[in-house]
């Protein structure tokens, strides 16, 4: 089969489109034919070797943790699942023509391949993230880096829990923050008096990583009361960095129940060949995203 490798740490340009032995699922584990994989963050953050903690992997080494795709393998122990179901769900090396699943859920009706790959490891960050930082039904969460695909899937979450959000963003996609039911507001000179125009903050979330770790804190007044997933030195100010998944089955289970009544949508911004993961990784690390990135296999 093909997939993306890399067998050192770099940039963009140490991804390779190779040929590679077929993974086979062992037990607790399906295959998928791939049809799409999702594009994180934390992809370039491993390929660069920034959370090696968190994902410990040996060169050289797939890239890619989310997926949907056709089931061709059910492994021993797996119960609920046939040869054929299409599912998304995060595993290993999913920048592949095919891939292991560790945890998957059914597609919901009218979701694409294309759109289900860009759910499984942004709606586990989204839901662990607020469960983290405790932010209530009647509370105001401010989302730093809100257009993203996290951010996109806290601004639904949120609102369906009663939550008021506050959202920065660039200039482009304020009104798609609006349309998610946030207060949006720009980053950029001036931004916390912004914020604080728009009301009480009492919880924070940093999901780009663009050095507001200070301001957050400032802002809600307590540490405790930001969690970041973008920005490593976030521990520096007292503040939980927030990178190792969590109950992804539950999460998925979640994500399917949201969808399926109309409380999420998580629209694909672009999608690539799988020859052009390198693109694709140059332009997530640029940041400015609406919604999520995929490779198409």
């Amino acid at each position: 089969m093909k997939r993306v490798s890399f067998a050192e740490f770099g940039g963009p340009e140490v991804l390779r489109l190779e040929d590679a032995e077929e993974p086979h699922a062992g037990p607790g584990q399906v295959r998928i034919a791939v049809r799409a994989a999702g594009v994180n963050p934390v992809d370039w953050r491993i390929r660069e070797g920034q959370v090696l903690k968190a994902h410990p992997i040996e060169l050289p080494s797939g890239v890619g943790l989310d997926a949907s795709g056709v089931v061709d393998e059910v492994g021993e122990g797996v119960d609920g699942v046939e040869v054929g179901d299409h599912v998304f769900g995060e595993g290993v090396s999913t920048y592949a023509e095919f891939a292991v699943l560790s945890a998957w859920a059914r597609m919901p009706d009218g979701l694409t391949f294309e759109e289900a790959a860009g759910y499984p490891s942004v709606v586990e960050t989204a839901l662990r993230v607020l469960r983290e930082v405790g932010v209530r039904s009647g509370q105001t969460l401010l989302v730093s880096g809100a257009a993203g695909g996290v951010g996109s899937a806290v601004l639904q979450i949120a609102r369906d829990r009663g939550i008021t959000v506050i959202g920065t963003a660039g200039a482009a996609n304020q009104d798609y923050l609006r349309g998610l039911g946030a207060l949006p507001t720009t980053y950029g000179e001036g931004w916390v008096e912004r914020v604080r125009r728009l009301g009480r903050t009492d919880a924070a979330l940093d999901l780009a990583g663009s050095g507001v770790i200070r301001e957050l804190v400032e802002l809600t007044g307590d540490p405790n009361k930001v969690i970041s997933i973008a920005d490593l030195d976030a521990p520096r100010y007292g503040v939980r960095f927030s990178g190792v998944a969590g109950s992804v089955p539950d999460a998925l289970a979640e994500a399917v129940a949201l969808i399926e009544r109309g409380g999420l949508h998580i629209p694909v911004e672009k999608t690539y060949a799988l020859a052009d993961a390198a693109a694709a990784h140059v332009d997530s690390q640029a940041g400015h995203a609406r919604g999520r990135r995929v490779l198409i296999v």
